[in-house]
Formats: structure tokens, sequence, C-alpha cells
């Protein structure tokens, strides 16, 4: 029995579920034990994103490469109905986290909410779109390993001097690589979708409120990166003209 047929054989998103669940609280309890109450919680949502963001990224490529008859109609498959799963637990999981420690956190709740509603539809409702669903998503997760160690540096740089290089270091590779794939690869692949489903040829296979709504979802979210990214790159651009100022000052 190959990769392949072994996941999709598997009550797959239960076993996600627990295997995220159980990831979350051995980084809760005991990886990050030692840090402060405040930052806990979101190091051990960083490493539940960890788990799922890159392998995501190649279980959707395999997923999809291995559908030779792959296309934005394309019936699903029982692979990628499982990587889709994958997908639907970790959201699932982090859901539950941003409701338990951040309920006020309107942004980040919706996105998951609407993250949750895309998938969902593509594997519980229409059966169909796989295809376009999990390139979407190894565009979002592809930036996850970088996003996630940046993000953990970025809450222990106040008081960890490796912590504070490791966010100087990182930052301009990964702002750079998060803004070419939210702000080129990212709209042009969204666009393609538009024209195909637009022309009505899969109306009966994914419905047109179906495919409306998945575009608006992920034209939002790429709105909210953009906006996101650039006021990095702002925060980045003052930082360094504070440093360079300060060492002129010094001199």
């Amino acid at each position: 029995m190959d990769f392949t047929t072994l996941i999709s054989s598997l009550p797959t998103l239960p076993l996600f579920f627990t295997m995220f669940l159980t990831i979350y609280l051995l980084a809760h309890f005991i990886i990050f034990r030692n840090w402060s109450p405040k930052l806990r919680p979101e190091a051990a949502s960083c490493l539940i994103s960890l788990a799922h963001g890159t392998p995501a990224v190649f279980l959707a490529v395999q997923a999809i490469t291995a559908d030779t008859t792959h296309g934005f109609a394309s019936i699903n498959t029982s692979f990628q109905n499982s990587v889709l799963e994958y997908s639907i637990a970790y959201f699932l999981m982090d859901l539950l986290h941003y409701l338990t420690f951040y309920p006020t956190d309107i942004l980040f709740i919706a996105h998951h909410l609407a993250t949750l509603f895309v998938i969902l539809t593509c594997r519980y409702l229409v059966f169909h779109g796989a295809y376009a669903v999990l390139i979407l998503l190894a565009l979002a997760e592809v930036t996850s390993l970088f996003q996630n160690v940046w993000t953990l540096s970025s809450a222990r740089r106040g008081d960890s001097k490796i912590a504070a290089q490791v966010f100087d270091f990182l930052s301009p590779p990964f702002y750079a690589l998060y803004s070419v794939v939210r702000g080129l690869a990212g709209p042009l692949f969204v666009y393609r979708m538009v024209v195909f489903y637009s022309s009505g040829v899969a109306d009966n296979v994914v419905p047109k409120w179906v495919w409306v709504s998945w575009i608006s979802v992920v034209v939002m979210a790429i709105s909210v990166s953009i906006l996101w990214i650039s006021n990095l790159w702002v925060e980045l651009y003052k930082e360094r003209i504070f440093k360079v100022e300060k060492g002129k000052k010094v001199r």
C-alpha cells in the first residue's frame, strides 16, 4: 500500500484533529512551559501552524500531481479530500485556540471561519474544485515556515538577543517572499479562477454562488495580506532609518 492509498483509507479528519490537539497541548504545557503565560498560547499556535503549513504544501502538490485529470472542474480524488481534511483539522484547532485565548481578535477568527467555509464546501458540498482550493492552500502556506519562525522570534526579541538577531535577519527575505506570493502569484491564480468559472462551464458541478463565495473570500484574504505586509515594510524602513540616524549621532 503506497502513501497516497494509506492516507486516503484512514478516517483522516478525527485523526488529524487529534494530532493537532496533541501538538498544541504538548507545546502549551511542555515545550513552551518556561515561556510567560502571555506568550505561551501564541507559541503553541505557531507550533501547530508549523505542523500544518509546510506539510500541507507538499501534500497539496502531491495530491494535485497524482491526479492526471486535474482541473478547475475535476472531481475531488480521495487523496485530495484527505489533504483538505488535514487543513480543516488545523483550522478548527486554531479557531478553538483563538476563541479561547483571543476572542476579541475578530480579524483572525473571521479569516479562519471564511477559510473553513471554502474548504468545507469543496470537501463536503460540491465534491469538486479541490485543484483550485489546494493550489490556493499551497500558495497561502508556502511562507508558513518563515512566518512562524519570524512570529516566535518577534515574541521573544525583547528579552532574547538571539531572538532579536533571528528577527532582524529573517524579516527582509520573509517580507520579500510573502510579497511575491500574496501580491503576485496569488492574484494571478485567482484571475485564472475567475476566467474559468465565470465562463459557466463548471456551473453544473461548482454552482455560481459557491465559486463566487470562494473568490470573494480569497480576494478579501489577499487584500488583508497585502495591507499587512505593506505595513511591515513601512515599519522595517522606519527602523532602518532610525538605526542609521542613531549611528550618525554616535559618530
